[in-house]
């Protein structure tokens, strides 16, 4: 995908040149890093012969909602596991209501028994349920997306100092550490407290020049206050580029933060992928509305 040139007087001041690479534009319902996570999960599932999809995710999952469109679009039956049975009598949860638009039938699960996912008791209980399906795991991360997310640098972004992104599973900034040239470092944002992330990333990815800034997930993983709401829409306004509440808006702060900081050396260009996830601004924004904020715009 095209990198779009962010121009912004406190970038110009600091000699650093950004860029967003729009992956958010690869496909209009599977975009981003999920059309990359599944690529290569879809094509093995046909190829074992698989009827259907299992995966697991939350009320704003960008992956249930992901998998649900890919299955839907390539003649596979979809299951999705939601954490949190509440969920089940939430009619309006824009992101569940267009995976089931879309085929895909849902199981809520507790959230104690939703942290048995990786179990093979809980998996066996599954296919018990469901029958013989292909197993995605939450947020698509295993061999098969991280593969995928290996394609997302091109020989045009060779040129790049740093390369920046949003973090949840591990499995995106596994492939670009993967695949970074030598003088190149890959700076994680995570959007998850906790330190866990560190084991998940090295299970996949074999270079070492790759650092998680931990200081910009705003509370957790779907945690949002106004300060980041202004910013996302104020970011949009200034360059034409929309960002989503639970990943790149975190991610954009934090690179924008950091250049006020002076942690980059200048001059530099950096490169920050645009992972998508923009379908969880209408369920985001019904939170915003209980909560009397702004909306995200």
């Amino acid at each position: 995908m095209y990198n779009q040139h962010v121009n912004l007087p406190l970038l110009k001041n600091n000699a650093i040149e950004l860029f967003v690479k729009r992956e958010d534009q690869i496909h209009p319902f599977v975009s981003g890093n999920k059309f990359r996570k599944l690529k290569y999960n879809l094509s093995v599932a046909k190829t074992k012969c698989y009827d259907s999809l299992l995966t697991f995710g939350g009320a704003f999952s960008n992956h249930i909602a992901a998998t649900a469109y890919a299955g839907f679009e390539q003649g596979f039956s979809t299951i999705g596991v939601i954490r949190g049975e509440e969920l089940r009598l939430k009619e309006n949860n824009s992101t569940l209501a267009f995976a089931k638009s879309h085929g895909m039938e849902l199981d809520f699960v507790d959230r104690e028994k939703y942290r048995e996912k990786d179990s093979e008791s809980f998996i066996k209980e599954l296919r018990k349920k469901f029958g013989n399906f292909y197993l995605i795991p939450e947020g698509g991360t295993n061999d098969y997306a991280v593969r995928g997310c290996e394609e997302i640098l091109q020989d045009q972004d060779e040129d790049f100092d740093y390369i920046c992104v949003a973090v949840g599973t591990g499995g995106t900034i596994s492939g670009l550490i993967n695949s970074v040239q030598a003088n190149q470092q890959v700076l994680g944002f995570p959007a998850l407290r906790g330190d866990f992330l560190q084991a998940e990333i090295r299970k996949f990815a074999t270079g070492s020049k790759w650092k998680l800034i931990r200081d910009y997930h705003f509370g957790g993983y779907g945690k949002i206050n106004l300060q980041l709401v202004e910013f996302i829409n104020q970011f949009k306004r200034d360059t034409g580029i929309p960002l989503d509440p639970v990943y790149t808006g975190k991610m954009m702060y934090g690179i924008l933060d950091l250049v006020e900081k002076g942690y980059f050396k200048s001059p530099c260009k950096i490169l920050a992928i645009h992972t998508g996830g923009l379908q969880g601004i209408e369920g985001m924004n019904q939170v915003l509305k209980r909560k009397k904020l702004p909306l995200l715009a």
